[in-house]
């Protein structure tokens, strides 16, 4: 289908509360899925809840709870995080869903044993329950897995196998050639690192129920329950209504992917080689972001510096937190939270730029609208702002993208300062209405590139020009000035 756009983030893992790296994740594929509805595509937007695993079971226990009633508490707290940021998904995909998500795994699972590419075999492995993943001995730091900090599990069990090996040389090529566009380029080469460093081993694809115990099963065989990553990835199909849905037939494949570094192997390794399985097409894109760390230093409970998004939206709101997130931390890398960046940027970017901006010319033109009487927004585009913003946007460089904007608020404000607009209605009547234009056209401009990011902020500003939101309907439109309410106001 011609002009569609299916973008989905990783669904977040419920053995935790929601924290703002998942918050940027959420915010990023808004901003995608927001400039691409607005450049008129037909915009399928995925998110939601991974619920399965030993990992979710042995947090249900310590808690006293069954692993239902403890996904259900979770995965509630990360839809309410969506709604508090204004996220625009088109639907909220849980994986202990057995009405939507249980068949389509079933007929998956089906559909790659049908094709051979499933087998059952005895295995000794090294398994990290933090990673939900067999790792091999290269894998370790002193013994241990590098990202959890604790020694592996040695596990000698029998298990149903994916055919890996078989497809791995096709996957491979896909991403050499871009067919699997990987943003950014360094992640490319990190996979394509793997594949090589990696044997060509086929992947476990189901644990015995007694080592899991909260899953789904294998079909015709109960004493299996199907491995978390085979379960998990199978969202971005159940996600839009299964194989023979019609936003399936709509919207496959995605277009983007966005996901954290982490998981960068089973989406860039795994998904493919299933969906070649599948004879499906392959996604076209994957943009991988960074983590968020605190004053430099990684989050955790233990160290007390876990910020929680909800905390911020309170104390900031939402614009104001989308705008820090997005603008400051950047889009491919890892990035630091500072509550003194934030309020930096709050009061240099948000307040006195845009805020200022806004306020004091619509201020000083309502206070004025005798002499403006009949003006009308032009079509006057900027070109190279547009054409940086556009660049930043597919380049998966959305703090730039932001950026590009925000110099056009600094040259708006630079000319309100240099005619000194306050004084030019009694001094100058022509004058001021040139300048008055071409500052309504400049914030219009504003308002039209800020919609993805601060969505309520664009609505404010085009309410406050007195014009429409939509591009062709507010070029050639009577400009009615209104004094708003202050954006951002004093913290």
């Amino acid at each position: 289908m011609q002009n569609k756009f299916y973008i989905t983030t990783a669904i977040a893992y419920t053995n935790s509360d929601p924290h703002i790296g998942f918050a940027l994740e959420l915010l990023q594929a808004d901003v995608l899925a927001r400039y691409h509805r607005q450049a008129g595509y037909n915009v399928y937007f995925l998110t939601g809840t991974d619920e399965h695993g030993k990992k979710i079971k042995q947090k249900a226990q310590s808690e006293g709870k069954e692993p239902r009633e403890f996904v259900d508490e979770v995965s509630k707290k990360f839809k309410f995080l969506a709604e508090k940021l204004n996220i625009s998904n088109d639907y909220f995909i849980r994986t202990s869903d057995q009405k939507v998500h249980y068949p389509v795994v079933s007929e998956l699972w089906n559909k790659l044993k049908k094709k051979g590419d499933i087998y059952k075999a005895s295995y000794e492995a090294l398994y990290c329950v933090g990673c939900e993943s067999f790792i091999s001995e290269k894998e370790l730091e002193n013994g241990k897995c590098k990202d959890h900090k604790k020694e592996p599990e040695k596990i000698s069990e029998e298990n149903y196998f994916f055919k890996l090996s078989k497809y791995k040389d096709k996957v491979k090529k896909s991403i050499e050639n871009d067919k699997i566009n990987i943003v950014p380029k360094h992640r490319k080469k990190e996979i394509l690192n793997l594949f090589l460093s990696e044997k060509s081993e086929d992947i476990s694809f189901s644990r015995p129920k007694q080592s899991v115990g909260w899953g789904i099963d294998v079909p015709e065989d109960k004493s299996q329950k199907i491995y978390v990553w085979a379960d998990a990835l199978t969202n971005y199909i159940s996600g839009l209504g299964g194989f023979e849905s019609e936003n399936f037939k709509k919207f496959w494949p995605a277009d983007v992917h966005l996901i954290g570094k982490d998981i960068l192997r089973f989406h860039a390794m795994v998904w493919p080689a299933m969906l070649l399985a599948l004879d499906l097409e392959l996604p076209k894109n994957i943009y991988v972001h960074g983590f968020v760390t605190h004053d430099g230093m990684k989050m955790s409970k233990s160290l007390g510096n876990v910020v929680s998004p909800f905390d911020l939206i309170e104390k900031y709101g939402v614009e104001a937190t989308r705008y820090y997130l997005l603008r400051e931390i950047p889009s491919c890398d890892d990035g630091d939270f500072s509550y003194s960046r934030f309020e930096d940027r709050y009061k240099n970017d948000l307040q006195n730029g845009i805020g200022n901006l806004v306020l004091r010319v619509c201020a000083i033109a309502s206070k004025n609208e005798h002499l403006l009487e009949g003006l009308v927004v032009g079509s006057e585009e900027k070109k190279d702002i547009y054409e940086k913003y556009k660049k930043n946007i597919s380049n998966f460089e959305l703090n730039l993208a932001l950026e590009t904007v925000f110099e056009l608020v600094s040259e708006s404000n630079k000319l309100v300062e240099e005619s000194k607009l306050w004084e030019l209605p009694k001094k100058d009547e022509e004058t001021f209405k040139e300048i008055i234009l071409k500052l309504a056209e400049n914030i219009a401009n504003i308002a039209y590139l800020l919609h993805p990011f601060l969505p309520e902020t664009s609505k404010e500003i085009f309410s406050a020009l007195g014009i429409s939101e939509k591009k062709e309907k507010w070029q050639n439109q009577k400009l009615k000035f209104k004094k708003p309410e202050p954006l951002f106001p004093r913290l």
